[in-house]
């Protein structure tokens, strides 16, 4: 059976394949050409992908991207499509399952969003769940940062803190528009906003959300 991130794995990579290499997207500074470039790093060259998360390593996480960006378009596309390679730790079902679905969730939806005449995917339930439990435990993180209290909602009434403090803003929408709101994505996430107007107003102008 295909896991949620095969299936998000090839859409990302047909979706990058139908944009084309210079196609814009969320990521700033970015067109798809560089999208491509860093899921490929990420799992092919860990040395480098390192970068993401350890300061001192930027600027070589920087360079071997480039260097990747200067390949065939066509060849990062076929590399994302087939995956890690054999011994790496993402061959291991559990480890894709919890390290890329929402990585390549969220990259999809950077791609789609990037044109103008995007339109919301509708999610199926069982993949909606699976995002939630993955932003359930990853609010904290991703929250850190936020200028006031973050509490995030679901239509069904389920809850996660990504924020403790006051005043208290309430995120409500669908798992999938959450978690495009919570990785940094707030422009193009459809949720809706509740709490003191000031504490609103404070949240929309942060850049702070996300890793």
């Amino acid at each position: 059976m295909s896991t949620h991130a095969k299936r998000e794995r090839l859409l990302l990579a047909d979706l990058l394949e139908a944009a084309g290499p210079d196609a814009p997207t969320l990521c700033e500074g970015w067109r798809t050409r560089d999208l491509a470039a860093h899921v490929v790093v990420r799992e092919r060259r860990p040395d480098a992908a390192a970068g993401s998360l350890v300061p001192a390593l930027k600027e070589r996480q920087d360079r071997v991207q480039a260097e990747f960006a200067d390949k065939p378009y066509e060849e990062l596309i076929r590399l994302i499509r087939t995956g890690p390679p054999r011994f790496s730790p993402f061959m291991i079902k559990q480890v894709d399952e919890g390290a890329n679905v929402v990585e390549f969730y969220v990259h999809a939806e950077d791609v789609r969003r990037a044109q103008p005449d995007w339109s919301a995917r509708e999610l199926d339930p069982v993949f909606a769940d699976a995002l939630w439990s993955r932003l359930e435990r990853m609010a904290r993180l991703l929250g850190r940062k936020a200028p006031v209290g973050l509490v995030l909602r679901r239509p069904n009434g389920q809850t996660a803190v990504a924020h403790r403090g006051t005043p208290v803003v309430t995120a409500s929408g669908e798992p999938g528009e959450l978690v495009m709101y919570l990785y940094g994505r707030q422009d193009v996430a459809k949720v809706a906003l509740d709490g003191e107007p000031d504490a609103i107003e404070r949240l929309r102008e942060t850049k702070q959300l996300g890793i």
